[in-house]
Formats: structure tokens, sequence, C-alpha cells
């Protein structure tokens, strides 16, 4: 028997939130999402889940399904209502593209770019103060972190953020005026060859930005995620997701 990936109680929460999206409770919907979590866990095809879990592409249909109707969207939005968006964090991370993750039939790049890494995709990620997963954006390996962070900013902020933080790689006026739109205050460095200073910047809270850089490495304790093998960026999407559901769990 394969080990579980949920306790009881962590189990019982989830089972709660996807009744509230219209995912039908059957008898088998515990060993189905721990197969989800236990192929990303492990990184392996969807071809090689123990058979303790039950038919493969049964399990993979319905991850598919999940993904098609939005419902991994929804759990994530559900799952992490109730973040403390007093201070928000960004970063980017880049992920290697293994080989088999390449020819995908819709002919897109499927957010599978060309960087110093080979073929690469890039987690965008957005934590709270406490330092959990908020919002995630992937994308191509080769986009630089600054363009994708007013999307960032615009899905996390709330009216009671008071600080927005991030390394001297954001250090441009437009993601800082889109912060300041939201009258957060701007925690970024600026860069060498700027003709601004550093005088007004908080550094005990810049220094509080390792929160990012945690929750990245938490989520890379997955292999399927520290690795892309998913053909497709929506399939991606949906496994970054559900490692950072199982995140939230204990905390809810």
């Amino acid at each position: 028997m394969t080990r579980t990936m949920l306790k009881d109680e962590q189990w019982h929460k989830l089972r709660t939130i996807l009744r509230q999206i219209n995912v039908y409770d059957k008898p088998n919907l515990r060993v189905t999402v721990e197969a989800m979590l236990y192929r990303i866990r492990v990184g392996c095809p969807w071809r090689d889940i123990p058979e303790y879990f039950g038919k493969w592409y049964v399990i993979y249909q319905q991850y598919r399904y999940w993904r098609i109707t939005g419902k991994w969207q929804k759990l994530m939005s559900i799952i992490t209502q109730d973040y403390d968006s007093e201070w928000l964090f960004i970063d980017g991370s880049v992920v290697k593209a293994h080989q088999h993750s390449s020819g995908a039939t819709s002919h897109q790049d499927e957010a599978i770019g060309k960087s110093v890494a080979g073929n690469s995709s890039k987690i965008h990620l957005v934590v709270d103060a406490c330092g959990n997963p908020v919002h995630i954006e992937v994308t191509g390996g080769q986009l630089h972190d600054s363009q994708m962070a007013n999307v960032l900013i615009k899905r996390a902020i709330k009216d009671d953020t008071e600080a927005v933080v991030a390394d001297k790689g954001y250090d441009s006026q437009d993601i800082r005026n889109c912060i300041m739109d939201y009258n957060a205050t701007v925690v970024i460095p600026v860069k060498s060859n700027s003709k601004s200073s550093n005088e007004n910047m908080d550094w005990y809270l810049y220094r509080c930005r390792h929160l990012v850089e945690n929750a990245f490495a938490r989520l890379k304790h997955f292999r399927g995620i520290a690795t892309r093998y998913d053909k497709l960026k929506a399939s991606y999407e949906a496994a970054v997701i559900l490692a950072c559901v199982y995140i939230w769990l204990p905390l809810i």
C-alpha cells in the first residue's frame, strides 16, 4: 500500500471545499485526490501511478475535467480567501522543462521558452505576510519577472495592503505606480545604475522577502513542480495550484 498524502483532518477540510465547487463526493474521491498528489510529489507519468489508486486514465480524466471546468482556480480562490494581505511578496522562479514536456499538439509554446537553462518555464508567485502562496502565474522561462509584476499585484492586492516587497529586478516606474495606485508602500531597492536612491527604503521589511523564497522551496519539494513534465500550460498550472492547496490545508 502506498503511503497516503492527506491526514484525516486535512481530507475533511478539502472534501468540504470540493463540495462547495460542485465536485461530486464519490466513494473513491479521496483516493483520486491522493493519486493526483502522489503524481506531483514523485513526478511520475500518469501511467505509472500505483494500481492501489485505481485506473490511471480515470484519475487523469478527472484531473483534466477539473482543469477544463476551472475547478482548480475556484479551489485556490476559496482556500486562500482569508490570506494576510498586510504585506505581499512577489518573485519568479525558473523551472527546468523535461524533454517529455515538449511536443504538445496545440502547436503553441505552452509557457515553455528558451532561457539560460534551456527549455524552461517560470512560476511567478505572490505570497502573503505569513509566506503562504496567494496567486501563481506560469510563463515561459525567458520572460523577465517584471513583465508579470502588475498582473500579480492586481490579482492579490487589497485595500488593507500596506506594502508590496520585491527585489531590484522589479525596479521600474510602471510597477511602482501600480503599487502606489492602491496606496501601498513600495519596498523595492533601486538598481545600481539608477538616479534614484534607497534613502526611504524599509530594509527590515525587505529582509522578510525570504518568505517568498521559502514558498518556492516548499513548492519544489514536489518533484512534479521542480521539473516540469506536463505538456500543457494549464496542466502544469493545475499541478502548482494543487501543491499550493496542500500547503494551505493545515492552516485553514
